[in-house]
């Protein structure tokens, strides 16, 4: 009769797994749930980004703010870790500001400092005083949002200029055969804006001020990211280095 039994219970042992395997199998099928991941990889990410922003010397100048800050830093940190980003400046040019104000930081990544402040243009058939159209388009005369990498500076009609690839297909990515530069202006000015009641407005470049054109393209020429940030919807949903 033992002989019976003796097999049944033994199956029985060695079929059912105790209550904490089966608990901990729950937690690792929870913990591998794609959606919990990245959920968790995206608030890990504001948290880094938080961090480094409140860690920014801000030079005596105020700060972007972290809404364009953090998709810059998302951006920057995508094309970094793809080779492309060499020279670790973060450029943002938040274009839903006036024209008015000064709109573009410079970031020196590795030192965490704000290392210039600036007026800068938008294209003339983005809007008046504020930007609010873009295009890729070539003779658009329009700004492009997102990521650009800068490549080298040059002497043209302009004098010292930087050449700008685009890194976003279909957002600004004819921006090289567009001829959208950095380059210097007169008609980016306080004095403008005093005479008008805005900026000056370029073909689509990001214009700046002479009186720092030079500095600028010698600090940021050769491979650093530059962010052109306007809160638009069909930008973000276009965009593949922002979410």
């Amino acid at each position: 009769m033992i002989y019976r039994i003796l097999p049944l219970i033994l199956f029985c042992v060695f079929s059912f797994k105790p209550l904490y395997v089966l608990e901990n199998a729950k937690n690792e099928v929870t913990v591998t749930d794609p959606k919990l991941i990245a959920a968790n990889t995206k608030a890990a990410f504001i948290a880094e980004s938080k961090s480094f922003y409140n860690l920014i010397d801000t030079n005596g100048y105020n700060l972007p703010t972290f809404e364009s800050f953090i998709a810059g830093f998302e951006g920057y940190e995508k094309l970094k870790q793809q080779g492309k980003v060499v020279n670790e400046i973060l450029t943002i040019i938040d274009f839903s500001l006036s024209s008015t104000q000064e709109r573009m930081w410079v970031i020196d990544m590795k030192t965490q400092k704000v290392i210039l402040k600036s007026l800068v243009a938008h294209g003339k058939n983005s809007g008046l005083e504020y930007a609010t159209n873009f295009s890729n388009i070539n003779e658009s005369f329009k700004s492009s949002l997102g990521f650009y990498v800068t490549g080298e500076a040059y002497q043209g009609k302009h004098g010292l200029s930087l050449r700008l690839d685009g890194m976003e297909y279909g957002i600004n990515d004819k921006a090289r055969n567009r001829a959208v530069v950095i380059h210097g202006a007169d008609y980016v000015s306080k004095s403008f804006i005093k005479n008008t009641g805005r900026l000056g407005r370029s073909q689509g470049c990001p214009a700046v001020p002479y009186e720092i054109h030079q500095e600028l393209i010698q600090t940021i020429k050769d491979k650093s990211c530059i962010f052109i940030y306007h809160p638009s919807r069909t930008y973000v949903s276009k965009s593949k280095l922002v979410s």
